[in-house]
Parts: C-alpha cells; sequence; structure tokens
C-alpha cells in the first residue's frame, strides 16, 4: 500500500514538472513568435510608408504603376517568407513543448 501510494505520488510530481517545463517551452515559443511578428509589422509599416513618399513625388502615372508593382510585388515576397518563418516558429514550439513528455510517456511504459 506504501509502495504505491509512493509510486502515485512520485508520478504526479513528475508529470506536474513536465507540465511546467512544457509551459516553458510554450511561454519561450510564445514570445519569439511575439518578437517576430512585430519585427514584420514594423518593417511593413516602413516600407508602405517609404513607398508612400515615393509616390508623393512622382509625375507621371507609367512611375506610380512602377513603384506600386514594386511595392506589391516586396510585399507579397516578404509576407510568405514571413508566413514561412512563423509557421516553423510554430513548428518549433509544438516540437518543444512535447519534448518534455516523451520522457514522462517512455517512463510510464
Amino acid at each position: 500500500m506504501t509502495q504505491t501510494h509512493e509510486d502515485f505520488s512520485k508520478y504526479g510530481k513528475d508529470f506536474v514538472d513536465t507540465g511546467l517545463k512544457s509551459f516553458a517551452s510554450l511561454s519561450k515559443g510564445a514570445q519569439a513568435i511575439s518578437a517576430e511578428a512585430s519585427d514584420y509589422t514594423k518593417k511593413s509599416f516602413e516600407a508602405g510608408a517609404a513607398t508612400f513618399e515615393k509616390l508623393l513625388g512622382v509625375r507621371s502615372f507609367e512611375k506610380v504603376v512602377e513603384i506600386q508593382t514594386d511595392y506589391a510585388k516586396q510585399a507579397y515576397e516578404g509576407f510568405v517568407a514571413e508566413a514561412t518563418k512563423i509557421s516553423e516558429l510554430y513548428a518549433d514550439l509544438a516540437k518543444e513543448a512535447y519534448k518534455p513528455f516523451e520522457s514522462f510517456v517512455a517512463k510510464t511504459k
């Protein structure tokens, strides 16, 4: 009886420790994703403002179309690159959050 209670208590403590490690990984990953999204937003806003300034000084319609086309192309490429980077961060977050539970599950088998 005492041995079963001690085993149960040990598994409970291990599970809580594992949960805390997983939570720490989630927190760290969420901070990385947030920082990356913030940086992208800042860069995107700056690029839009710079394009707007260029457009204010243009006198020909062809130049307006050229500037706008370049901006659209750069914005699209930047978005795709950022989406890829953030999706990789989410995948890493999931892997890191699950890692502590891998050892816990292996111990229980």
